[in-house]
């Protein structure tokens, strides 16, 4: 009788676990740390989200622009933050990755100074020439990029930034060095392109799709294993031969350093909840942003996909001898 009974009381707290971790609720308006200018693609994706993360919560999700630093000034925010879930970041490849190694002393810990919540969307890079150069597909860029070797040049926003290590990684698939221009931006990078300056460049598809679409550049790859909406007709990476080659970014939420489980539960019940809804998921799409599949959204999942992120791409950035160069 006495084992029946603690059976019955552990299925009863085993039942009850996940019902208490959806308990919890903000008391007051959330604030969502964009740690970027407004109007870019984090940006975007953040004021997709926050108006049905404020409806699932019942208190207003409000964004925050906060920009410098490369992402870094609004994160620190977070990962010094109160752990009570009034607090989070919209994170991204920039400041939840490439900072670890790019910089000589970050000014956090990605893997100890945050809670990670859920792995929200990926944007994949997508690779653009010029007009005039002949190569059509993946195949031919490479074979374009063998026989010009240092003097195929491609333009980026910067060192270290997502175009950059792209590029970067691109070319040790390839088996080449082709020469990086920085500019000030993208834009310049691509107005550029468009002028012939340069040879190619490695553009989120968001960046990339009033070229493409006008017809002002060739479009050679999606830099990434899977299609997306906005360019159903451009073949992927992983579709022209390189198989392993995956140059995307993404977006994910943070919360504060020992955030208790019950909140990190509760926002990301919330936060999956929104990624279901079809309004978000169809402007997410007309970004190019992919939301991630469902076993791809917990918070174990996620801090695991981090850990990955930052190994992988420490060793592109270590290769180009460009560690610890900010």
């Amino acid at each position: 009788m006495l084992i029946r009974l603690i059976a019955a009381v552990a299925t009863l707290a085993a039942i009850a676990t996940p019902a208490f971790a959806q308990d919890w609720r903000p008391t007051r308006p959330v604030t969502m740390i964009v740690p970027f200018a407004a109007g870019g693609q984090v940006d975007v994706l953040g004021r997709v989200i926050a108006p049905r993360l404020s409806e699932i919560l019942g208190q207003q999700v409000v964004v925050e622009n906060v920009g410098g630093g490369g992402g870094m000034i609004g994160s620190s925010r977070v990962a010094r933050g109160a752990p009570d879930g009034h607090l989070l970041v919209l994170g991204s490849i920039s400041t939840h990755t490439f900072n670890q190694t790019l910089f000589k002393q970050p000014q956090y810990n990605v893997t100890t100074d945050f809670t990670p919540v859920a792995l929200i969307a990926e944007t994949p890079l997508v690779l653009v020439t010029r007009k005039d150069l002949p190569a059509k597909n993946l195949k031919e860029f490479a074979a374009f990029a063998k026989e010009r070797g240092d003097k195929a040049t491609y333009g980026s926003a910067g060192v270290g930034s997502a175009n950059h290590l792209s590029c970067i990684l691109l070319d040790m698939a390839i088996g080449t060095t082709t020469t990086h221009v920085p500019y000030r931006s993208g834009g310049q990078a691509m107005q550029d392109l468009v002028g012939g300056q340069i040879d190619f460049n490695c553009n989120v598809v968001s960046s990339a799709l009033p070229q493409i679409n006008g017809k002002l550049v060739n479009t050679i790859a999606l830099l990434s294993r899977e299609r997306v909406a906005v360019l159903p007709d451009v073949a992927t990476a992983h579709e022209q031969g390189f198989t392993n080659f995956d140059a995307s970014t993404w977006n994910g939420i943070f919360l504060p350093p020992r955030t208790p489980a019950v909140i990190v539960n509760a926002l990301n019940a919330a936060i999956l909840e929104a990624m279901r809804t079809p309004a978000v998921q169809g402007r997410a799409q007309e970004i190019g942003a992919s939301l991630v599949a469902q076993d791809r959204r917990s918070p174990d999942y996620f801090a695991e996909f981090v850990r990955e992120e930052i190994e992988k791409w420490g060793k592109t950035i270590r290769a180009a001898g460009i560690a610890g160069s900010m």
